[in-house]
């Protein structure tokens, strides 16, 4: 009984161990879409952007697969855009995987 105890606590710890670094990334991704992307999208889960053409990043994250989305930031997601008004945008990587755990945080939760 006290085996299972333990290994219950573990279980509980280990994912709230794991659920943290995922948290302050997607924190830091939230700053980077408030500070480069908020002018023209929605950065949140609800609202209207403020440049209609520009579709809310809740939207993108779930019409995308996010993996696709890796490859588009790191080269420059201007490429998917025609619009003078999306500046050209590169990442490195680490600002990368903030954004997309960002974007994932957007996306419910299905229960």
């Amino acid at each position: 009984m006290k085996n299972m105890l333990c290994v219950a606590i573990a279980a509980v710890l280990l994912s709230s161990l794991q659920a943290q670094p995922a948290q302050a990334s997607a924190a830091r991704g939230r700053v980077i879409v408030q500070d480069n992307c908020s002018r023209c999208h929605a950065v949140g889960r609800t609202g209207k952007s403020p440049l209609a053409k520009a579709p809310p990043l809740r939207i993108v994250a779930k019409k995308y697969p996010l993996e696709n989305l890796e490859e588009a930031f790191a080269e420059g997601i201007v490429v998917s855009h025609n619009s003078p008004e999306m500046p050209p945008f590169e990442m490195e990587p680490e600002a990368i995987a903030d954004l997309l755990d960002y974007l994932r945080s957007l996306i419910p939760k299905k229960r």
